[in-house]
């Protein structure tokens, strides 16, 4: 893989690491700024800081006694803060309170980036993504849709080949897909054992 020179990458991983326990909610996420330029307008950022659903007092709690989904809202607003172009999320939708997982959708769909989503939560991927990038057992398949989208496709294409006498099958135990949205869209994984 090369990255080019203009590519910003952002990435938050499972493990929710690079935080700083002595930190504040608020001092984690702001990192001494008091607004954020959000696409073309300028934010307050303890109202961006209360969009992932940190609000009030939850901004004051140490870094060091938030929960796991906490954690996970800290992160996300921390790497969307650093202006990233190219997001990289390993299972985002895990341990988000349902207001949370609707601002992370809402967050996706308008990120002027590009982003690559691992999930296994199928329902989030269709609702954030719009190409699915499959590894397949012949290879790798591109498909402009959702990974739901894809599956339907995938099955179709099958059953067209089992009616077709003397062509070779391709039977698919597994799949590993990848959602891919470019030009201000996303990328995702998602795994499925048939």
């Amino acid at each position: 893989i090369r990255v080019g020179s203009t590519v910003r990458l952002g990435f938050v991983n499972q493990s929710r690491d690079g935080l700083d326990a002595r930190n504040s909610v608020f001092e984690e996420i702001a990192q001494g700024l008091n607004t954020i330029i959000l696409g073309d307008r300028e934010v307050n950022m303890r109202a961006y800081v209360a969009a992932f659903n940190l609000k009030g007092t939850m901004q004051e709690k140490l870094v060091s006694n938030l929960s796991g989904g906490e954690r996970g809202r800290v992160h996300l607003a921390k790497t969307l803060r650093e202006g990233c172009n190219l997001l990289l999320l390993d299972e985002p939708s895990n341990d988000l309170d349902v207001e949370t997982l609707r601002s992370l959708e809402e967050a996706l769909r308008n990120f002027a980036g590009s982003a690559v989503v691992v999930s296994h939560d199928r329902w989030f991927l269709d609702r954030v993504c719009d190409h699915t990038l499959a590894f397949e057992s012949h290879g790798t398949e591109f498909y402009e849709g959702t990974v739901s989208e894809y599956y339907a496709w995938r099955e179709q294409k099958q059953q067209q080949q089992q009616q077709q006498p003397g062509q070779p099958s391709d039977p698919i135990s597994a799949t590993e897909a990848v959602e891919i949205t470019g030009m201000g869209a996303e990328l995702s994984t998602s795994s499925r054992v048939d």
